[in-house]
């Protein structure tokens, strides 16, 4: 199949899906957890009233009921010391004795602009280290490029995903979303690697045939592997995201996404790419 006849099919669905995030992204953001803007985490067992209410006793703290079970309930609201939390929780005592807290810690905006900071270092070392890597280890600066530009590619739709959930759900990011975009960097990148690899051994075993045809022959060869191996990560991410719980919900959900499009842009993203690279940049070389 002529794969690569499709090219500005490909990149139009990218498009579709992509704009729309980074208008979201521009337009409100991400909505950051207290790990990134500062605030107080508060975690409360042994409940016997309704969570709602529990929460409303901070309402002076914009709090946000971030897990929530039979007996236990985490909130997460501005900046509030200890004294003001025992103050606050022994009011609660009159109508529910037995509520203890058994977490509770602030963090403040300098910490959270300092994450901030590194997150975004962490972000572009990755980067800067996977073009160099690649570019040396198969000898052009085109594979390493045109890798970490499908990786970015996955990176948008990630955020651009959680920007407009965090818009309409009221999803926030957190140290595990960051954790998931790094890991969903790499996941794409070895795809992108095992594409990139094969149509290196077809350009030493196949003569007088044109760069086109040898990606069109090395996404043939490799769908079927990259698939296999996307869709077992993809049913388990599905069922942690389904069936885990509230804390690694939304890790679960950014790590599906990144999947779904790391095997999309490995083979529709990147290899476009470098034949647009090779028959372009290449032919004026």
């Amino acid at each position: 199949m002529n794969w690569m006849k499709h090219m500005s099919l490909y990149f139009l669905l990218s498009a579709l899906v992509i704009v729309p995030g980074i208008f979201s992204l521009v337009r409100w953001g991400l909505r950051l957890s207290i790990e990134f803007t500062g605030g107080s985490q508060l975690t409360v067992t042994q409940l016997t009233q309704d969570p709602k209410s529990i929460a409303g006793s901070f309402r002076d703290y914009s709090p946000i009921i971030s897990d929530s079970s039979k007996d236990t309930l985490t909130l997460k609201m501005k900046a509030i010391t200890q004294e003001e939390v025992t103050k606050i929780i022994g009011d609660l005592k009159k109508a529910n004795p037995k509520i203890t807290t058994t977490d509770f810690e602030t963090i403040g905006p300098a910490l959270g602009a300092e994450t901030i900071r590194k997150t975004l270092n962490a972000l572009m070392l990755v980067s800067a280290a996977l073009i160099l890597y690649i570019s040396y280890a198969f000898k052009q600066l085109k594979f390493g490029v045109c890798a970490v530009v499908a990786a970015l590619h996955d990176t948008l739709v990630v955020l651009g995903s959680f920007s407009l959930l965090g818009h309409f759900a009221g999803v926030e990011v957190d140290l595990l979303f960051v954790t998931a975009v790094l890991t969903m960097l790499s996941y794409s990148v070895h795809d992108t690697i095992v594409v990139f690899d094969r149509i290196r051994e077809l350009s030493h075993k196949t003569k007088n045939i044109d760069f086109e045809s040898l990606a069109n022959r090395a996404v043939t060869e490799t769908m079927a592997r990259s698939l296999n191996n996307s869709l077992a990560v993809i049913f388990m991410l599905l069922a942690m995201f389904l069936m885990g719980g509230e804390t690694t919900k939304y890790f679960a959900l950014a790590l599906l996404i990144g999947t779904i499009t790391g095997t999309y842009s490995s083979t529709f993203t990147a290899t476009p790419l470098l034949v647009l690279w090779n028959k372009y940049i290449g032919k004026k070389k």
